[in-house]
């Protein structure tokens, strides 16, 4: 893992396929929480997919309408992870297998590579569904699922770099 100094922010790249719904989403999410608990300015975060057929769309409008019901905002535009990511961030989190799988044919780095939900408390899910080509109420799980992995996340490095 990237070593992380007391003057060097965190970096936090969060991964799905195309970078418009679920990282996007966890994007906003950790950086709201990181935020409320007055932390944000220690990391470095974004996200990105690991296809880059929405390079340079701004998230789903479903996953917006989601995040300005739950008073997150929402904001980017879509990219695709880059072989570079991999020693830029300290933290890679996928949304799924095929995300991990994804990430690590890039090739070596220096970032922890590891499932989102690693840091969700409940077992009920393994990988975060993808909700594009479902019905609303995926959009409201997806958040559901993210928002508590991303308070166990920001909980972790929280405990892990003595960020109080």
């Amino acid at each position: 893992m990237a070593s992380v100094t007391s003057d060097e922010r965190i970096g936090v790249l969060f991964v799905c396929m195309g970078n418009i719904c679920r990282s996007p989403m966890a994007e906003a999410i950790f950086k709201h929480h990181a935020c409320g608990a007055g932390v944000l300015d220690r990391f470095r975060v974004d996200s990105a997919g690991t296809g880059g057929w929405h390079e340079g769309e701004p998230p789903d409008s479903r996953m917006r309408a989601r995040a300005e019901a739950e008073g997150v905002p929402m904001a980017g535009r879509a990219r695709e992870i880059r072989p570079g990511d991999l020693d830029a961030f300290d933290y890679i989190l996928c949304m799924d297998s095929e995300n991990v799988r994804g990430v690590l044919a890039l090739g070596p780095g220096a970032a922890s590579v590891e499932r989102m939900l690693d840091y969700h408390r409940s077992q009920d899910h393994d990988e975060v569904p993808d909700p594009y080509y479902g019905s609303g109420d995926g959009f409201k799980l997806v958040f559901d699922l993210l928002d508590e992995a991303c308070r166990g996340l920001l909980d972790a490095l929280r405990d892990r770099h003595d960020l109080r």
